[in-house]
């Protein structure tokens, strides 16, 4: 079934609870004593027990042939233990979602806040956005939990990187870089789970996907389900894996899927290093791991890895998988077990693990609306006026500017005439994305726009794919004619990427190219390019034609999308004025204004920018890479030119970070030090100063105790008040085959006109500086490394000094002479900061 077809066959069954008795049934939750005084008798309902003792008196009470029943993500009830049904499949991505079944609508709960897609809300580089969106997600879903339409376990957010433009799922990632992918994961995770009454229970349970190298769909004949992944080590641990290890290490997420692809030849989901070695052992995963649906299945039907159904069950559960999204495995657990391939005892293991989960976000502590602090959550907390307000703001946050030429936008609202045209203008299911639930409401571009002046509307192409049938470009034209101003909303839909379907080209979909220079060419007065779309276009045409003034990238905005549009176009914009202040309550914040809290939030309004999370290429890129070569590193030998800004030999269109702004930044200077020294022991190895790198095994102890600050003043030097993203890059000694630059540090701030203000980031020797050797080992480069903000650079040399009994030399003393100097002039006369 194609993924567009499995949207409309989810939209339709929910939109069928509305006229039958969904909003009658009663839900039913395990160890309800009340319902059931008899089970207050049983270890495994007595919430004051820890998770493990509860998880194992469950399993020691259950059969054989009821354990099995556990392994698959739909279990059947037990009614001789008080437990109910339960589908271990809901989505979270952006908002509760309606695939998977685990959670669902009716006229009980007819939606539920539609967030940006999350490659757009990434473009805001604002970690406490990534987390509230997650605190707003988790609260509308426990309040559907009580009503009986959503469970507890999701199985969001999605971090694999976004290594090629043309992957179909690109939108669903925060975008190419590993460092914004970490933080991602981390925050959203946090505000998934985070349960701020007992830190020992979750609110829901995330989970980390897709465990790992997952990054083709379906391209050229090439399928998820059977391609190989060649990956080196050294880019396993550099791309591929940083999310991963950050989300289960530092974001403690419950649980991981893993992918439905091979990787160095072993399936993800039978792979005992990847799952067994490193997500239990070297991370320590507390909670449980997961197949993408039906993995086992493709392991033995479409991969041909096992020569027998029995086989691939017992491959995977050894290697440490403990749920299977399909029946698979409950279909062929007890045969496994009867070959004597399988022992009860890995189902045992398995199934411990994932009713520890279920006992830490409460699913056996009887009836959520009577204990717990959820207990008064339903549907008057979902769509609220404050959580749809979150989601226009994470819109405002992430849209981009690429192009304003002779500063056209942002246009003052007044009583000109705006032609409004392309596929995308009257979007709407567009604006959602993969894996979307039923919003709140629905804000089209041509729903925001025409609130604001007087339209003119003409689709231009009926569909994004744009053929020869579909094209009407005269009504477009004339429309373009008459107005003072054209707006072209064009881009892409789920018929052009999406689950299952990778792009082949960088280029707009079928006729879209020429619906925009034919109607640029007939418009009167300016035109003002947006693209709608789950990752980049070749827009060289574009940025060149100086009739097209502005362009914008809005990504997959969300149920407010044309609002959020509107409001950057107009001006009407202001995201960093703004504090996001949670109250007391476990469920509820308010929106605040930093200096005025009697203001609203949309009160004041400039736009400031998004910055574009991923690389935008030239057609030529992938014309001439294959999607399939998952190589991050160029090779000159050949002429390959790697992947993403860390790697990348080409010219782009335009690098990972960019993003113009209404007003102007300035970054007046930067002060770090000029010298790090390492101290070493005499039985290192390195102690005699030989080395060109320093390994980060040996030097852990050591490489605690180093830490910097880099610091720098930014100056508004703009008519307009406005939010900024620092973005602080480090290139490293050229050892290693190392990046050629990676971010390592960013910060979000908001500056009046004219104000300066500092920015100091603490940065650790050891994670920020090292690099991942040839071997995947990490390694800290010795020699110089250039720090980066913008414009400016400065250059520090790191050493190592013997000192077998003291700790680290300090780093060189700050001084003016430390300043990171203007390369574009002469240094800032200023030379000290407004504040420390």
């Amino acid at each position: 079934m194609s993924p567009l077809l499995q949207f409309l066959l989810l939209f339709l069954l929910s939109l069928l609870c509305f006229s039958h008795d969904c909003d009658a049934q009663v839900p039913v939750f395990a160890c309800d004593v009340g319902a059931n005084p008899s089970l207050a008798a049983l270890p495994f309902c007595n919430a004051t027990l820890d998770p493990l003792s509860r998880a194992k008196d469950l399993v020691s009470r259950l059969t054989l042939a009821e354990k099995i029943s556990f392994m698959g993500h739909k279990t059947v009830d037990t009614p001789r233990l008080g437990i109910p049904a339960y589908n271990w499949w809901s989505e979270a991505l952006h908002g509760v979602s309606f695939v998977g079944g685990g959670s669902h609508f009716s006229g009980l709960v007819p939606g539920a806040t539609s967030f940006p897609q999350v490659l757009l809300t990434a473009a805001s580089f604002n970690v406490s956005l990534f987390e509230l969106i997650g605190e707003v997600v988790s609260t509308e879903a426990r309040a559907m939990h009580n009503v009986g339409h959503a469970g507890l376990t999701f199985w969001s957010p999605n971090i694999n990187i976004f290594r090629d433009p043309r992957w179909g799922r690109g939108q669903e990632t925060p975008g190419e870089d590993p460092i914004l992918t970490s933080k991602y994961a981390v925050a959203f995770v946090a505000g998934l789970q985070r349960n701020r009454h007992d830190p020992q229970k979750l609110k829901v349970a995330a989970c980390c996907k897709h465990y790992t190298a997952y990054d083709v769909d379906n391209w050229k004949g090439v399928s998820r389900f059977t391609f190989n992944a060649i990956v080196t080590e050294q880019d396993m641990a550099d791309t591929f894996q940083p999310p991963f290890k950050y989300c289960v290490t530092k974001g403690a997420a419950a649980c991981a899927m893993c992918s439905y692809n091979k990787v160095n030849g072993k399936p993800t989901c039978g792979d005992p290093d990847l799952l067994s070695g490193v997500i239990r052992g070297q991370w320590n995963l507390n909670g449980y791991i997961v197949t993408d649906c039906d993995s086992v299945d493709v392991m033995y039907n479409a991969q041909r890895y096992t020569k027998t159904p029995e086989e691939a069950v017992a491959l995977s559960l050894k290697s440490g998988l403990d749920l299977n999204c399909g029946t698979f495995v409950v279909e062929h657990a007890q045969n496994a077990i009867s070959q004597g391939k399988l022992l009860e005892a890995d189902v045992d293991k398995a199934i411990t693990n994932t009713f520890k989960v279920l006992m830490r976000v409460g699913f056996f502590d009887g009836d959520p609306r009577k204990v717990g602090p959820y207990g008064g959550l339903g549907p008057k907390d979902i769509c609220t006026p404050s959580n749809k307000q979150l989601a226009l703001e994470a819109a405002h946050q992430g849209i981009v500017l690429l192009k304003n030429q002779d500063n056209i936008l942002p246009l003052s609202p007044g009583s000109f005439s705006m032609a409004v045209i392309g596929p995308n203008a009257k979007a709407t299911v567009t604006m959602l994305g993969n894996y979307n639930g039923l919003p709140c409401l629905y804000v089209s571009p041509l729903d925001g726009l025409s609130a604001t002046v007087k339209t003119i509307y003409a689709p231009g192409c009926d569909y994004v794919t744009c053929n020869a049938t579909s094209l009407h470009l005269e009504p477009a034209k004339a429309a373009a004619a008459q107005a003072d101003v054209t707006v072209l909303v064009v881009g892409s839909d789920y018929t052009v990427e999406v689950e299952g379907l990778d792009r082949e080209t960088l280029l707009f979909p079928g006729l879209q190219g020429q619906l925009i220079d034919e109607v640029t060419a007939a418009s009167k007065g300016p035109v003002i390019l947006v693209m709608m779309s789950g990752g980049p276009f070749d827009i060289s045409a574009q940025l060149a034609n100086p009739k097209i003034k502005g362009i914008l990238w809005i990504g997959i905005p969300g149920q407010s999308g044309g609002q959020a549009l509107a409001d950057v176009i107009f001006g009407r914009y202001n995201p960093s004025k703004y504090l996001y202040i949670y109250t007391q309550s476990f469920c509820s914040f308010r929106y605040m204004h930093a200096d005025n809290p009697s203001l609203t939030l949309s009160s004041l309004y400039t736009f400031s920018g998004g910055k574009s999370p991923f690389t935008w290429y030239h057609e030529s890129f992938v014309q001439n890479v294959p999607m399939t070569d998952m190589r991050m590193r160029p090779d000159p030998a050949t002429g390959y030119p790697g992947r993403t800004f860390r790697f990348y030999t080409g010219k782009p269109l335009f690098k990972f970070g960019h993003g113009l702004s209404y007003t102007k930044f300035t970054h007046l200077q930067v002060r770090a030090p000029r010298t790090l020294s390492l101290g070493l022991g005499e039985e290192h190895p390195c102690y005699s100063g030989n080395c060109n790198s320093i390994s980060l095994a040996s030097a852990t102890e050591r490489c605690a105790e180093m830490s910097f600050d880099v610091r720098l003043q930014v100056h508004n030097s703009g008519d307009m008040a406005g939010s900024h993203t620092v973005l602080l890059f480090n290139k490293p000694p050229r050892l290693h085959n190392a990046p050629k630059e990676q971010l390592v540090a960013f910060e979000k701030i908001f500056l009046e006109p004219g104000q300066r203000s500092s920015v100091a980031f603490s940065l650790d020797v050891c994670k920020d500086l090292s690099v991942a050797d040839e071997n995947g080992n990490w390694r800290v480069p010795l020699g110089s490394h250039v720090l980066s903000v913008g414009d400016l650079e400065h250059t520090f040399t790191l050493t190592v000094y013997s000192c077998p009994r003291l700790g680290p030399q300090p780093p060189t003393p700050l001084s003016d002479a430390s300043f990171l100097s203007n390369p574009r002039g002469s240094p800032p006369k200023e030379r000290r900061f407004d504040r420390d």
